[in-house]
């Protein structure tokens, strides 16, 4: 008896120490291996980030080194006047010279040539050649296409001498003369072989994986050995981490040689099961000594135990106390589980649950068994394809005060019921819940792969919606989702339904909005809707009631375009703000249209609005209102004020290169010969004197007070380039920028005043 349960007592201790011991070390492992490997994922990174880096500077630091010798060297200049180059032909050597100095610099160039577009010349490094033999014209049309182009182009073929073999290369290209110049293209050429042993010299084959994608996806360079491909989907190297390049829009992604990187994980962990081992066995001398221990205080009990069983009517029977703990235990756990099956067989609350964890995504590997569980789909019937409705009561607040709080949660009840109802008896599987207080969601499935889902749920929701005004006395509005084959995209075909719903002004006239039919917003054009409203705003402005048509063209294009209606509502609000920015100041009855109540009237209004027809007449009543207020303005104010409200503006403006009398019509809504009519009464110069005047009278002071450059002058002043801005202030001051400075002379002692 005693070392029955010493052996009991020794034996429940036993797999309970096992399992526990077992489990700290397999998280431990774990633990190792994850902090391993996101060591490896960090050192990968930095790897990989210091080949993208070093590549990046390598490129930025040819171009420089390029624009700088061909800003520095005159020949290139002087190259690109055919006229010099036939006077002397050591030009054309000095740049050839220069040219191979700059490929031999750094290994990664390939190649540099030249193109004067004067006489279609292409000089390389083997000298000159006509544009009809040049091997390469066709990069060289795309970049007269594209001047503007300042980044390196995609991998291409090129090969300078025609005996040579073809060579895969990325280019770029600078206009002649430097920054802005048309005279003729410079192009330089990178070797990617010479790109590809650079990059490769930085990583281990034996360790990483490089590979290297360009902007479409497409595998350009691969460190990867073998006759297994870096494409491959099986056998080939995870991708821990991406590394872009914006300067030529490749991707760098690396990975790791998993076999060889991980390899001394093993060893580990054989150190730590050995560790294990001995910490078990430790650990089971432990307990036996603590079991001894224990025992002394455990035999009292059960010699109390014992004692009572000799005076229960037991007398005679052997009883295991443990199996009477042990039947009491089983009692309570199966009352439990009773009770916890009783609570689940709720059908109402199992259903509600169930339609929450398919909206959110949870659970969904259960979604068969609990459908099949509340009756919802016949037991071993499988759902091919499901759809989400999304039914909204129209006029919401009418059915508010319509009907009382008691009767609108039996209606409510009702349509759920009804709506799963019609669903199955159009050959469908629904399960229907309240998503929002005046919108309730529909799931409906398929179990026929070949159903043409579309149309019998389209057939579906204008039933429910007949049956619904006919025997409710309510009106909704459908939003139908696509229908997904797995339960995962449910949540898809979900957002899709509320979505449609959001297009109920501009489809004013339908009750059911399916997503497949709105048309995509990615073609759209959002400026096109934004110079709309400007355009309205500029015919406010010219105070002829011209608006009007803008304002009618504008809502023709949402209703066209078939916009949401918060991005209708978004497009009036910025309409809106374009109009205030514009009449800000004018006037305090202006300003008062554009905040305080009037501003809250307009957004309870816009609220209110159901069609796009009763936003439109809400819209055009407002502007109709802030219109006569500002003709009643306009008519007050004289042309003294205006032409001095010019002139302010242009004191602050000068240095804006787009500063002209067609800004000034823009700006003011006057035309631009009422506008030089102003300045020529009123200050007795035309409009391009005063501008120049003000223009050199400051570029005097920049020249005598700084050190900066005349071409960042220039720039400060409003000229775009530093020869228009010399030769205007040579006209007007009698010397150039550069004399200017060097005598020392003081603002305005220069000016010759007979030019204004």
């Amino acid at each position: 008896m005693h070392k029955n349960w010493f052996r009991r007592l020794f034996f429940s201790y036993f797999p309970i120490f096992l399992f526990t011991v077992t489990i700290l070390v397999f998280i431990s492992f774990i633990m190792l291996n994850d902090i391993s490997h996101k060591e490896t994922i960090k050192a990968d990174r930095i790897t990989t980030s210091y080949a993208a880096d070093r590549l990046t500077r390598s490129l930025k630091a040819i171009e420089l080194d390029m624009l700088s010798e061909v800003q520095k060297n005159k020949n290139y200049r002087e190259f690109l006047n055919p006229e010099l180059t036939e006077r002397s032909d050591q030009i054309m050597f000095n740049v050839v010279a220069s040219m191979r100095d700059i490929v031999a610099s750094d290994s990664l160039i390939d190649s540099m040539y030249i193109y004067r577009i004067e006489d279609k010349q292409v000089l390389t490094r083997s000298g000159l050649v006509s544009w009809d033999s040049f091997a390469d014209k066709s990069f060289i049309e795309q970049a007269l296409a594209n001047p503007e182009y300042n980044g390196w182009s995609d991998i291409r073929t090129y090969h300078e001498l025609k005996l040579e073999p073809k060579k895969k290369i990325i280019s770029m290209f600078k206009r002649e003369p430097l920054p802005f110049g048309t005279d003729g293209i410079v192009i330089i050429n990178i070797n990617m072989y010479a790109v590809e042993q650079m990059l490769r010299s930085m990583i281990n084959d034996d360790v990483s994986v490089l590979n290297v994608r360009d902007a479409d996806g497409k595998l350009l360079f691969s460190t990867m050995t073998g006759s297994q491909p870096a494409d491959a989907t099986e056998n080939s190297p995870k991708v821990l981490n991406k590394v872009e390049i914006p300067l030529t829009g490749w991707t760098f992604e690396s990975g790791i040689v998993t076999e060889q990187l991980f390899m001394w994980l093993s060893f580990v962990s054989y150190i730590w099961v050995g560790v294990g081992a001995l910490t078990v066995l430790l650990a089971t001398l432990y307990i036996i000594y603590i079991t001894r221990k224990n025992y002394k205080p455990i035999r009292v009990i059960m010699n109390k135990v014992e004692s009572v069983s000799l005076r229960s009517e037991t007398f005679g029977q052997k009883v295991d106390e443990l199996a009477v703990i042990d039947n009491a235990l089983e009692s309570l756990i199966q009352k439990t589980e009773d009770y916890d099956k009783q609570r689940h067989e709720n059908l109402l609350v199992n259903r509600r649950q169930l339609f929450h964890d398919i909206v959110h995504g949870e659970q969904l590997d259960k979604v068969k068994g609990r459908l099949w569980k509340l009756g919802l789909v016949p037991e071993k019937t499988t759902l091919s394809k499901m759809a989400f409705i999304v039914a909204e009561i129209s006029q919401y607040g009418d059915f508010r005060s319509d009907f009382s709080t008691r009767d609108q949660h039996a209606l409510k009840f009702a349509l759920m019921n009804v709506m799963q109802e019609l669903a199955q008896a159009d050959g469908m599987y629904g399960l229907a819940e309240w998503v929002s207080e005046n919108r309730i969601g529909i799931i409906v499935g398929f179990c026929d792969e070949e159903a043409p889902a579309k149309e019998q749920i389209t057939d579906f929701v204008h039933k429910g919606n007949e049956w619904v005004k006919d025997h409710l006395r309510m009106s909704l509005l459908f939003g139908v989702g696509p229908a997904v084959k797995s339960w995962t995209d449910i949540g898809k075909s979900y957002s899709a339904a509320l979505e449609a719903l959001q297009h109920k002004m501009s489809l004013e006239n339908q009750t059911v909005f399916v997503s497949e039919e709105l048309p995509g917003s990615g073609s759209r054009s959002w400026y096109v809707y934004v110079q709309s409203g400007a355009e309205l705003v500029r015919e406010f402005r010219l105070v002829d009631g011209s608006w009007r048509d803008c304002a009618e063209t504008l809502f023709w294009q949402m209703k066209r375009d078939c916009l949401r209606d918060s991005e209708i509502v978004m497009l009036l609000d910025t309409t809106l703000e374009m109009l205030a920015r514009e009449l800000d100041g004018m006037s305090r009855e202006l300003t008062a249209h554009f905040e305080g109540r009037e501003v809250e009237q307009w957004r309870a209004a816009v609220e209110a609005a159901s069609t796009l027809e009763e936003l439109k007449s809400l819209f055009l009543d407002r502007l109709t209102e802030m219109y006569r207020t500002y003709v009643s303005h306009s008519e007050t104010k004289n042309h003294r004020a205006m032409i001095n409200e010019m002139r302010s503006y242009i004191e602050e403006n000068f240095d804006n290169p787009d500063l002209s009398l067609k800004h000034l019509s823009d700006r003011f809504q006057v035309s631009a010969k009422y506008c030089s009519y102003l300045f020529k009464e009123e200050f007795n110069m035309k409009f391009v004197d005063f501008l120049v005047q003000l223009r050199m009278e400051r570029a005097e002071q920049l020249l005598a007070d700084t050190s900066e450059t005349v071409q960042q002058i220039a720039l400060r002043v409003g000229y775009a380039n530093s020869i228009t801005f010399g030769r205007v202030f040579k006209r007007m001051a009698g010397v150039t920028p550069g004399d200017f400075r060097k005598l020392q002379m003081k603002p305005g002692k220069a000016r010759n005043s007979s030019m204004i």
